[in-house]
């Protein structure tokens, strides 16, 4: 995946600083801006697939993102044992 999608995010419009919070209340924002860019499942998409590790990023905090790879890897594992 291309990196294109970026200049149409949200998140340009705000200081970097807002999608690497120190605390839940600043994810709890980042992810308020995510919820309503036009661009946030292709952000996710490339976190997940590019394994970033810090950050809101799709509007999903670190915990939520390997969550999500951790069910992305289990599933892979299932479908390949079904086959």
């Amino acid at each position: 995946m291309g990196t294109e999608w970026m200049a149409d995010g949200l998140c340009r419009e705000y200081s970097p600083e807002t999608f690497f919070p120190r605390d839940g209340m600043g994810v709890i924002v980042a992810q308020r801006i995510c919820a309503e860019c036009p661009v946030s499942g292709k952000c996710l998409v490339y976190a997940l697939d590019n394994h970033i590790d810090h950050g809101v990023w799709g509007g999903k905090s670190e915990r939520e993102r390997r969550r999500l790879l951790r069910e992305r890897r289990r599933l892979r594992l299932i479908y390949r044992d079904a086959n």
